[in-house]
């Protein structure tokens, strides 16, 4: 199932989380973030990709009002984050990486202590339909030390649904995580999403921003290097390599190959074809009826997706 379109009354209206010239250097010297402006939609769920280190969870950190920044302006729903900040973080559930809960409390117990820090009068009825939502509700009573680690994520997620925020951070929701519980989450977004909720996750997950996000973000060393809507850039990320190793090396490839831009490699003993899985064709077809006429033969052949960090490096590449 793929999110619905957003509509142009949703990308004309004001954004719910506005970034400008936002820095972030430590003090022991690392420029964590340098220069950030992002603009993220009201009701949309935006994927920010990266590698470690790449600056997402400090901007995370920072949106939420946990990391001061050194320079530049964030606001959330309209509240300036540090001028503002109680009104600017009622506005935000975060659920972050490490599985942080009292392990001596009761599902029940953490849940509602948490929507209480945020000054929200007691609402058994909310926090009851959050456990159920969460297929928690049996687990009500258990106390967090008896819960699985997947058990144990959906409990941050209901602490950081407590509150009602109108804006949700899922920092790296897979990590650790089975099959079945990313399947289960991913449903769970897209219900906050349709119920008005804008979702902010962290992945290092191709697919998990492919099934789930509207627009994807990709951060690099501290800097965002793109945001583009979603199919836009699985088209880009959708490419593969065809390595063919061939049984004689060759010095050049005969021109009536020079359509399929293959690459020479290994002193001339690989021949490398890049192409998307996206298209109608990839091409391989042609390619291999086009070395037969031409007397070139293999020995072996593999294909392989470009990594993540590949992605990055030829992204970063393109715009040096």
């Amino acid at each position: 199932m793929r999110p619905a379109r957003r509509s142009a009354t949703q990308a004309a209206m004001p954004p719910i989380i506005s970034v400008s010239n936002l820095s972030k250097t430590y003090s022991s010297g690392f420029q964590a973030l340098r220069n950030v402006n992002l603009q993220i939609r009201r009701g949309e769920i935006f994927a920010l990709l990266g590698p470690n280190g790449a600056g997402k969870t400090t901007l995370i950190g920072i949106i939420c009002g946990i990391v001061r920044p050194s320079a530049g302006t964030v606001s959330a729903d309209g509240h300036d984050i540090v001028r503002d900040f109680r009104a600017a973080r009622a506005k935000i559930g975060l659920v972050p990486q490490e599985l942080t809960t009292d392990a001596f409390e009761t599902v029940w117990a953490t849940v509602s202590f948490s929507r209480g820090l945020f000054g929200k009068a007691p609402n058994p009825a909310h926090i009851e339909k959050t456990l159920k939502t969460l297929s928690l509700w049996d687990k009500k009573d258990s106390r967090i030390m008896t819960l699985s680690g997947g058990m144990k994520r959906r409990v941050l997620i209901a602490k950081a649904l407590s509150h009602e925020p109108q804006i949700l951070f899922l920092d790296e929701p897979s990590a650790g995580v089975d099959v079945a519980l990313r399947q289960d989450m991913w449903r769970l977004v897209r219900t906050l999403r349709d119920s008005g909720v804008t979702v902010i996750l962290t992945t290092h997950y191709i697919e998990e921003a492919e099934e789930m996000a509207d627009r994807v973000g990709v951060i690099s060393r501290g800097e965002i290097i793109l945001v583009e809507e979603k199919s836009e850039l699985m088209r880009k990320l959708g490419r593969k390599q065809l390595t063919l190793q061939l049984q004689a090396p060759l010095d050049r490839l005969p021109p009536t190959l020079d359509a399929f831009r293959l690459e020479l490699a290994r002193g001339g003993t690989e021949l490398v074809y890049t192409y998307d899985t996206r298209g109608e064709r990839t091409g391989i077809t042609a390619l291999l009826r086009d070395l037969a006429a031409a007397g070139i033969r293999f020995k072996d052949l593999q294909t392989s997706q470009s990594s993540l960090e590949d992605i990055f490096v030829g992204l970063l590449r393109e715009r040096a």
